[in-house]
């Protein structure tokens, strides 16, 4: 069974329903057997995830018991949440939205933030779901120190960001609603904070 984790990368945050289904990402069309999924889901309101299933695999449940005791499977307040997200995210065109910020406001200022900062090594991503790799030296790309990449997360939670920083890579990844002024906003931060 082929397993796809879309627990940080569903429900809109490349641009897609699902990362999977982006032709950048899967050119080949693959299709998984399961889809884990979790946070997108409800915007993060009430904590839930779960797991897509075929109907093929459901059946096995129908007359084989899930072992699993789950505390909170099935909560009518995160199903109630689920479904309320999922309406406005098709009603408003938040998927649409995100792939739209992406391409044109978010990638080509990313982008362009490279051409100004040595220390950007890469920039890559789709949507709203982007990451900086931060270097000492463009030609090996050497990892930023981390004494380097504390100064920057202290510094752009300063300038008003909350930014997600794992090793040398800040993760640029705002809500699928952003506008275009909250991007220039927080571009703007990320110009005054990088060497």
């Amino acid at each position: 069974m082929l397993i796809l984790d879309e627990v940080m990368a569903g429900f809109g945050r490349t641009g897609d329903w699902f990362a999977f289904q982006n032709p950048t990402i899967n050119p080949e069309g693959v299709v998984p057997d399961l889809i884990t999924f979790a946070k997108g889901v409800n915007s993060g309101y009430v904590p839930a995830g779960g797991v897509i299933i075929p109907p093929a695999i459901a059946a096995e449940f129908d007359t084989r018991i899930f072992p699993g005791g789950l505390t909170y499977s099935g909560h009518p307040l995160a199903m109630a949440a689920i479904v309320a997200t999922l309406d406005a995210m098709r009603e408003e065109g938040i998927v649409e939205h995100a792939r739209d910020i992406g391409e044109r406001v978010l990638g080509p200022a990313l982008r362009d933030l490279a051409t100004r900062h040595g220390c950007v090594g890469d920039v890559r991503g789709l949507g709203v779901f982007w990451a900086l790799d931060l270097v000492s030296d463009p030609s090996t790309k050497a990892p930023l120190p981390p004494a380097d990449m504390a100064r920057i997360k202290r510094d752009l939670v300063g300038a008003g960001l909350l930014p997600f920083v794992q090793d040398n890579r800040v993760h640029v990844v705002p809500p699928c609603v952003v506008t275009e002024q909250q991007v220039e906003r927080a571009v703007a931060a990320y110009d005054a904070v990088l060497p």
